[in-house]
């Protein structure tokens, strides 16, 4: 499972480059003008994970398959978008498919790029958006109320849960708070998730700073690092212009270029971890002398389901798994050793996967 991250933000702030340069495609068009995307590009990258390599060597293994994300670069929002301002509802639509939002906010000054409000004030301008994305999601709630009204007042039990959610999420928005702020019992978390509402979406704010910015950030993201702060959202510094000239290089040429700019990684590498800390995702392993290969499932996963990633009828006829932590394969050289060290185990069903897991599993079928 990888997850799918919507890259939203008002037009002019960088979306396209970011896109651009995160997939090393040139497939969104970077222009200065607002609504140069016009459709949502998607574009799936590879998460860097120098454990995997590591693996692969130990194992001799002839291909290192890594896990993937997919990211669509959803076109700039405006100011009145929930009522189809600009390309509004379908860039709401776009929205709603994904799991998570990475806003890129403006933190650089640049007279060559136009801003659509004529100024640079990022924390404004997550306001504006997020206050868009509220907007759609109470007139979502509105209309959704009125249509199960009747199955309410019918005692259908699906619907008396539904409407309960729906309107503890209408009163948070009320209060002007967004629905992730919600708190939602463990039983009620599936219905909760169908409801689809944007606000509900975990959110991780990308600061988008200048070139000479991006290793210490600025007063803009500094403020931005403060409202994520207080929302209990992510944030992370980039620039896009640096990860743009990146994507045109080689590993060995990337490195170089990085460190000439005090960087230890690439802006990928920070945006990647941020969102699986968001979304609480983590990576375990399946290593042979055929490939290496990273699997990505989330926190509290239990052996079966890990084993539903790969196919659905591992989970179906699950046996067990037998795991050997990362940091055992690696201190005894591979699986054989870490076998006759005894840190080999059989787990069953009620087994819940840790990061780093090197797992083989069992299976009927």
């Amino acid at each position: 499972m990888g997850f799918k991250t919507g890259i939203v933000g008002l037009p002019n702030v960088g979306k396209s480059t970011l896109f651009n340069a995160l997939t090393k495609t040139a497939a969104a068009q970077a222009a200065n003008f607002p609504f140069c995307t016009i459709e949502p590009n998607v574009g799936e990258v590879a998460v860097p994970d120098a454990r995997l390599n590591t693996l692969a060597g130990i194992a001799g293994s002839k291909s290192i398959i890594p896990t993937r994300m997919t990211f669509v670069d959803i076109a700039g929002l405006v100011k009145g978008a929930s009522k189809g301002e600009g390309l509004g509802n379908q860039f709401l639509a776009n929205i709603r498919e994904c799991d998570a939002i990475a806003h890129v906010l403006r933190c650089f000054e640049d007279g060559d790029v136009t801003h659509v409000e004529g100024r640079v004030n990022p924390v404004e301008d997550a306001e504006t958006i997020e206050t868009e994305l509220m907007l759609a999601d109470l007139e979502s709630i509105e209309k959704r109320l009125q249509n199960i009204v009747r199955k309410v007042r019918g005692g259908d039990k699906e619907a008396v849960v539904q409407e309960r959610l729906l309107k503890a999420a209408a009163a948070a928005l009320e209060e002007g708070k967004p629905a992730r702020t919600v708190e939602v019992d463990a039983e009620d978390e599936k219905n909760w998730q169908m409801l689809q509402l944007l606000t509900s979406k975990p959110i991780l704010y990308v600061c988008n700073v200048g070139e000479d910015e991006a290793a210490n950030g600025n007063a803009h993201s500094d403020a931005v690092a403060k409202m994520a702060a207080e929302q209990g959202a992510g944030s992370v510094v980039i620039s896009a212009q640096i990860e743009e000239e990146i994507s045109q290089l080689d590993a060995e040429e990337a490195v170089e270029f990085l460190s000439e700019l005090g960087l230890e990684e690439a802006g990928l590498d920070r945006l990647i971890r941020a969102g699986y800390e968001l979304l609480n995702l983590q990576t375990y392993f399946t290593v042979g002398p055929k490939e290496a290969r990273a699997w990505t499932i989330a926190e509290g996963t239990s052996a079966p389901q890990a084993a539903g990633v790969i196919h659905g009828d591992f989970e179906r006829g699950f046996i067990r798994a037998e795991t050997i932590a990362y940091a055992d394969f690696v201190e005894f050289n591979g699986e054989q050793g870490a076998k006759e060290a005894g840190k080999m185990r059989a787990e069953g069903k009620t087994y819940t996967v840790k990061d780093g897991d090197v797992l083989h599993f069992l299976h009927n079928g």
